[in-house]
């Protein structure tokens, strides 16, 4: 006998797990919906706007405006946005704006939902994977680096200078005297670059797989006249540099390498006598039970799923996901050789920790 034949219906948990199911639906087309509205900028235009109908909307932000007044029926059906049925007008709340338009960051939430569509661009592939085995390359994410470097703006960027440097004592100040820093897995750059123009007086070296990547911090690096900044396509599993930097950093790549424990040694290895490692990841628990309370871990473990780990499978990897944990990161740290971690939390960014980790 099944044992779910001994276990007596209740209807009332039934109606609740249906009307759970309901709002996960809506919560998902909502999602994919916010997404077209941070790129298609309807946000940030109607966040400068006061009540307006949709043709008014629709010009202002220079689109359709049948694709706008459908835009608006879920965003007003979905308690986005308030629709005053008499004037036909539409209202984004300034409450709602500090979380949806562009002038919102760190706190825009609109950037973070496009996950949703592009997670959704690889869901055939992911299905083969759970059938056969293997991952997903990184090739196939498309709007992966541009997304990735809006949202760095926001979680790096925005707290770069007031508040992740100081996590190490004394560290701007010997920024400002000058010392070599090597950025792994540094995307488009963009927290590299930024260094870069604060700190004239220290060099900067970019390390990333990406050529696309690569070539977008070099490009910004050129433009803004930077001399003290290099780029380079590489594997950082396999970086030969020993000893040759005062600080090294890592901005949420560490766990999505195929080989982790062996970039982490590699770190290790790069820095000289008294240097630093400052990695930033995302914070949560390596045990599910743990993360019961995380106001996103059903979205970290997705991005995981869908990205972190199967990127990671694809090149044949470790495959440990976003969602490793601060228990298995602070192991393989450990085991990588570093004998002194502190683990640090900012109040505007959620999503990640910090590790400043010591040989």
């Amino acid at each position: 006998m099944c044992i779910m034949d001994t276990i007596q219906v209740d209807a009332a948990t039934t109606d609740t797990f249906a009307n759970r199911m309901t709002d996960i639906l809506n919560g998902g087309a909502i999602a994919l919906m916010v997404s077209v509205g941070h790129r298609t900028g309807l946000f940030d235009t109607m966040a400068g706007l006061s009540a307006a109908t949709c043709d008014e909307i629709a010009e202002a932000a220079g689109l359709n405006e049948r694709y706008v007044r459908e835009w608006l029926g879920a965003m007003v059906t979905g308690q986005v946005v308030y629709y005053d049925a008499d004037s036909k007008t539409y209202t984004l709340p300034p409450a709602h704006a500090d979380f949806l338009a562009r002038e919102a960051a760190p706190n825009n939430m609109a950037a973070i939902a496009q996950f949703v569509p592009l997670l959704g661009c690889v869901e055939d592939q992911v299905v083969d994977c759970f059938r056969n085995g293997g991952g997903v390359p990184y090739s196939s994410f498309g709007r992966f680096q541009d997304v990735m470097a809006e949202l760095s703006n926001q979680t790096v960027l925005a707290g770069l200078l007031d508040h992740i440097l100081p996590l190490v004592p004394g560290l701007i100040d010997r920024l400002e005297e000058g010392i070599d820093v090597l950025d792994v897995g540094c995307g488009k750059g963009r927290a590299l670059v930024t260094l870069a123009k604060h700190f004239p007086h220290s060099r900067f070296v970019g390390y990333d797989f990406s050529e696309e990547g690569v070539c977008s911090g070099r490009a910004e690096a050129d433009s803004l006249g930077l001399t003290n900044i290099h780029f380079r396509v590489q594997d950082v599993s396999c970086f030969d540099d020993t000893a040759g930097f005062d600080l090294i950093t890592a901005f949420d790549s560490i766990h999505d390498q195929a080989k982790p424990d062996r970039v982490l040694e590699r770190i290790a290895n790069a820095l000289r006598e008294g240097g630093t490692f400052l990695m930033q990841d995302i914070a949560g628990s390596s045990h599910v039970q743990n993360n019961l309370e995380h106001p996103i871990a059903p979205f970290l473990y997705t991005v995981s799923c869908m990205h972190c780990m199967t990127v990671s499978l694809a090149m044949g990897g470790a495959g440990l996901g976003a969602m490793w944990g601060q228990e298995k990161a602070e192991e393989m740290l450990e085991g990588a050789g570093f004998a002194n971690v502190t683990v640090s939390e900012l109040e505007h960014d959620i999503e990640n920790v910090y590790y400043v980790c010591k040989t």
